[in-house]
């Protein structure tokens, strides 16, 4: 369940430089006499219009000739974003790690942050969501964990940047997925027989995210693997805790959910 508008949406927020170069008083030149600032302008209208490759090889010009400048840090950041929005996230993480080592007192470092968040963070799964079904939390959750430290960052160095409200729900919304992961995982071992190793994934979600929505089927899924393996004890104690805080729950009735299988899966 995302409450979080797509990244896609997003455009750059930030302009470090732009603001500052008309008291700067210098309009370097490269070799043939360009402009850089001229580049710069051009590299940003092909940005807008979604010429991310011409964009991005511009802003590379740019970082090279404005070395030392703020219109340097201001073409990693646009290329970073370009290369997010071209489908380069490998690259644009790489960009974005490069600024943040090497301009670690930048005005922009809450903004680097923030995009390094948004490039991992990738909610969309695109034509093949639509046409397989499958759910954020059946995918490997790396990007998912690098997005909420990237995130996380921002919010402990820069807790009232314009961007820490957002990155907030953001890792709200990631943590909530996590833990759909390690539950989905439980839910796999569970209708194998797997019971030890259900329980156990299920108590880890228990453990590392105790406020998130997925717990409901993490108590039921332990409650009812170490029923099949006579732990009793554990059992009713698991059991307990479902009850307590879900008195509700589908689960007491429907059991573990079992979902539709997809057209691509022949196993």
């Amino acid at each position: 369940m995302s409450l979080i508008p797509s990244p896609r949406l997003w455009a750059p927020l930030v302009s470090i430089a732009l603001a500052l170069l008309a008291g700067c008083g210098s309009d370097p030149k490269g070799r043939d006499g360009e402009s850089v600032d001229r580049l710069y302008a051009d590299a940003r209208d092909d940005m807008v219009s979604g010429s991310y490759d011409k964009a991005i090889k511009t802003f590379e010009r740019i970082e090279g000739r404005a070395a030392g400048t703020l219109l340097a840090q201001q073409a990693m950041l646009d290329m970073a974003y370009s290369q997010w929005r071209s489908g380069e996230r490998v690259q644009a993480v790489a960009t974005l790690d490069r600024f943040i080592k090497n301009h670690p007192s930048s005005p922009a470092l809450d903004y680097a942050l923030y995009l390094k968040g948004l490039v991992n963070f990738n909610d969309n799964l695109g034509f093949l969501h639509a046409i397989s079904r499958q759910d954020l939390s059946e995918r490997d959750q790396q990007a998912s964990r690098d997005s909420h430290q990237a995130l996380a960052q921002l919010v402990e160095q820069f807790p009232v940047s314009k961007y820490a409200a957002d990155a907030r729900l953001r890792m709200d919304y990631i943590v909530n997925t996590l833990a759909s992961y390690e539950v989905h995982v439980a839910r796999y071992y569970f209708r194998r027989g797997a019971y030890l190793a259900a329980a156990n994934r299920a108590q880890h979600a228990l453990t590392e995210y105790p406020q998130a929505p997925a717990l409901e089927e993490a108590l039921y899924i332990m409650a009812v693997s170490y029923d099949r393996l006579g732990l009793k004890e554990l059992r009713d104690d698991a059991d307990r805790v479902l009850k307590k805080n879900f008195p509700n729950s589908r689960l007491l009735k429907d059991g573990v959910r079992l979902p539709e299988r997809a057209w691509w899966q022949f196993w």
